[in-house]
């Protein structure tokens, strides 16, 4: 199940959200920096509320100075994996992600069906990294607005894990041509993470395409001060909660935005009385009114 978590000084705690129930909250006052490797923003410094990184330049700079990434870590002792990404027909990426880390990478990153190819040191992995998104064409990073566009309507399960056999057979075959020897080549084992999402299953039988969730089409721009988000979970995948809302349609909400602010709970519908500000598909939080379903679990 997808988690939310939430601090307050040195109180962490964690929300674990259930598909189908409400979940409700209201921004307050400012939004400011979060900090950069766990420390306080030395300036308390306030931030744009569309940023989604929610950390000031400075706390930005630091964050990512110490981060695999930014290639600055090239004596990282820990074994690290490449993997290849599925997100949508056409959306595929090669990356890689520390081994003790599992499949959180692929989670955050929202994607929809993935495969691992081979594990080895960090500079071996980062290598292979580089020879296969050159040699096969494919991104580093995928937008999230892409993402969110095809999440609605996805092939069946056969298909995208077709997809994922293929990208790695294509990579398969550069094995030795810029491949690091010290990267150990791992088989095709396809992890489909749609049902992880809360996506939908496989296609009935005789379909080639099965309606997923609800194709989202509006998603929250930014939050301000007093700006209230409330509704029925009704699937999540990487930083995004994909929300029903009262006239039957979905809004996204990218988490990312939320970071930074002081929130407090929002449980009743009569707590809800503005109306939202809506610019073509994004949607600026004075409001949104998403209505009733399920009862909010543990979240503040």
């Amino acid at each position: 199940m997808p988690e939310l978590g939430w601090s307050r000084g040195g109180d962490r705690r964690v929300s674990v959200l259930a598909y189908g129930a409400g979940l409700g909250f209201r921004a307050v006052g400012e939004r400011h920096c979060v900090g950069a490797r766990g420390n306080v923003c030395p300036l308390g410094a306030v931030v744009p509320g569309r940023s989604t990184g929610g950390r000031c330049a400075e706390c930005a700079r630091l964050d990512r100075a110490h981060s695999v990434a930014a290639d600055t870590m090239a004596d990282d002792p820990r074994t690290y994996r490449v993997y290849l990404a599925w997100f949508g027909p056409g959306m595929v990426k090669v990356g890689i992600t520390g081994e003790e880390r599992g499949a959180a990478r692929l989670r955050e990153q929202g994607a929809v069906a993935f495969s691992w190819l081979g594990r080895g040191p960090l500079m071996a992995a980062r290598r292979t990294e580089e020879v296969l998104r050159a040699a096969l064409g494919v991104p580093d990073r995928i937008p999230y607005a892409k993402k969110r566009a095809v999440r609605g309507q996805l092939p069946g399960a056969e298909e995208r894990a077709g997809a994922v056999a293929e990208l790695y057979a294509r990579a398969a075959e550069l094995e030795g041509r810029g491949w690091p020897e010290s990267l150990e080549r791992l088989p095709l084992e396809v992890v489909d993470q749609v049902g992880v999402f809360g996506l939908d299953l496989d296609p009935a039988p005789g379909r080639s395409v099965r309606e997923s969730a609800p194709a989202p089409v509006r998603s929250v721009r930014e939050l301000v001060d007093g700006g209230v988000v409330a509704g029925r979970l009704v699937a999540a995948a990487g930083p995004d909660l994909h929300l029903a809302v009262a006239d039957g349609g979905v809004v996204v909400l990218d988490t990312r935005l939320i970071t930074g602010w002081d929130l407090t709970a929002v449980t009743r519908a009569t707590e809800v009385t503005e109306v939202p500000e809506v610019t073509g598909s994004d949607v600026r939080v004075p409001l949104i009114d998403i209505g009733g379903g399920g009862v909010q679990g543990g979240l503040f």
